[in-house]
């Protein structure tokens, strides 16, 4: 069937169950105009108004706008991005090569003083990208096509760095003025996709650019819907109202024709995490018994329907080394009768609620009275960040911005650390943390990470519970859509109907 015939079909299917509600949801429905366009159903919306140094920056990757120096590959080895190839000059100072012949949206040519206003612009920013915790690097300007980065500490990771969605190269303009980089503005981006609009956090539509540096993209745009509620997202499919979802949740996953559903193990981890610092569990003994009182299978079978697997520590099965962990000690669990604490957690992921709720039964039934906090992820963050509550479940990224681990654990479990919601502070961790960093990709520097987290994990900052799956839903006829473990891409070049 022609990709013209299987859409006019697909416009014609929408069934009866589910309309009313999605017609408040989706702000973008499909038309004969709409020609190879892709609908999305996102997760979360923008929280900070697609500002490129937040969380925002992995929608303009997954939507193919926005553009690194460097890319990854399954393994989470450095490929060529923006940048065309690189060397250690020193160990403090890498050369990178800028690709010619490269403009961004609005014409401009990209060029190695491009490249140092927006890095320049990303070591400067308050709070900077959790990719740079820890990081002081400069970045100049050899010639027109080459940028010498260099950095305050030995770091062998600096072109793993550079892939983070949040050092993108943004066109200059982007960065003018105060206030959050504007990844909105027109012409920002290198990517095969424009982005041309966004409405708040309803939707954003994209088309295709014709002077794309490589292969044009094969569908002429992508509109884009954010959808918190997980019913919605899994009926969009079904009711044929989105081309992609993120994230079906797993009670809506076994609705779905499951041809349409494709899991892939993720580093992912659904974690407990416990305030060290203040309240019940500054005691040690107290976070032991936390962590005995979880049931880790039960949660699996459960609340993810077996669509997960149990965690032995804070790295999982997408990363198969780590099962070669080293043998760590536990605190013996003290008497938690009577002592009062708060769990936290939030609504966007629609299994953590009802973590929250199985993982409550257990923690009572050690001996603990606990209050539960449940609101969306906007307004819980800053509380959890502050220390505000005793626990708070977080299904956690471990590798997201670089391909390597060190950075989540630092940004985690550094005293410095950005989004450290343990409130967690140890010399022997920090140490072990540094080692890491400063050891070259290889065995070594595994060896040197699971070191880390056997320290961490020793001191129950926090409890690892299980480690998720990418559940990705995807229509009949789409091809060559990103599964991507990492969720830094979704829509490439090269997605397309049959």
């Amino acid at each position: 069937m022609s990709s013209s015939k299987f859409r006019a079909a697909r416009l014609g299917a929408v069934g009866a169950v589910g309309v009313l509600a999605l017609t408040s949801c989706f702000s973008t429905p499909a038309s004969e105009d709409s020609e190879d366009r892709v609908r999305i159903a996102h997760l979360q919306p923008p929280r900070s108004g697609l500002d490129q140094f937040s969380d925002d920056a992995f929608k303009l990757s997954r939507w193919s706008t926005a553009e690194t120096l460097v890319t990854l590959d399954d393994l989470g080895d450095a490929l060529p991005g923006l940048a065309t190839g690189w060397d250690r000059v020193d160990e403090f100072t890498w050369s990178f090569d800028i690709r010619p012949d490269v403009r961004f949206h609005n014409g401009a040519l990209l060029d190695a003083d491009a490249v140092v206003t927006a890095l320049t612009a990303a070591t400067e920013a308050a709070p900077k990208p959790r990719i740079l915790d820890g990081v002081e690097m400069t970045v100049e300007a050899v010639d027109e096509e080459t940028v010498t980065v260099t950095t305050e500490l030995v770091d062998p990771l600096v072109p793993q760095r550079l892939s983070s969605p949040q050092l993108a190269i943004l066109a200059p303009v982007a960065y003018e003025g105060e206030g959050p980089v504007d990844a909105i503005g027109t012409g920002t981006g290198t990517g095969p996709f424009v982005l041309t609009s966004v409405d708040g956090t309803s939707s954003a539509s994209l088309d295709r650019n014709d002077d794309y540096w490589g292969e044009s993209a094969k569908i002429a745009g992508i509109d884009a819907d954010f959808v918190p509620d997980g019913t919605a997202r899994g009926a969009s499919l079904r009711n044929d109202t989105a081309d992609v979802v993120e994230a079906i949740p797993v009670s809506q996953a076994s609705l779905v024709d499951s041809e349409l559903v494709h899991e892939v193990p993720m580093p992912r981890t659904n974690t407990l995490y416990l305030n060290t610092a203040n309240g019940v569990f500054s005691d040690p003994s107290m976070r032991a018994a936390a962590r005995e009182s979880v049931d880790k299978d039960r949660l699996v079978e459960q609340v993810y329907e077996g669509r997960a697997d149990a965690a032995n520590g804070l790295l999982g099965p997408a990363l198969p080394w780590a099962a070669d962990r080293p043998e760590r000690t536990e605190t013996p669990a003290g008497d938690a009768t009577g002592k009062r604490i708060t769990l936290a957690t939030f609504t966007d992921r629609a299994e953590l609620p009802e973590v929250a709720v199985l993982l409550q039964q257990e923690l009572e039934a050690q001996g603990f009275i606990v209050e539960q906090v449940v609101r969306e992820y906007q307004f819980i963050e800053s509380d959890a960040l502050e220390g505000r509550f005793d626990a708070f479940i977080l299904s956690r990224a471990t590798v997201l911005d670089s391909g390597d681990p060190v950075a989540y654990m630092y940004s985690d479990f550094a005293c410095e650390g950005s989004f450290n919601i343990s409130q967690f502070c140890d010399a022997e961790v920090d140490a072990a943390l540094a080692a890491a960093s400063a050891t070259e990709p290889g065995d070594a520097r595994r060896a040197a990470i699971l070191e880390a987290e056997r320290l961490i994990l020793e001191k129950d900052a926090a409890v690892p519970m299980l480690h998720e799956r990418v559940i990705q839903g995807e229509s009949a006829g789409i091809t060559d859509v990103a599964r991507d473990p990492r969720e830094r891409i979704l829509i490439t070049n090269q997605t397309t109907f049959e």
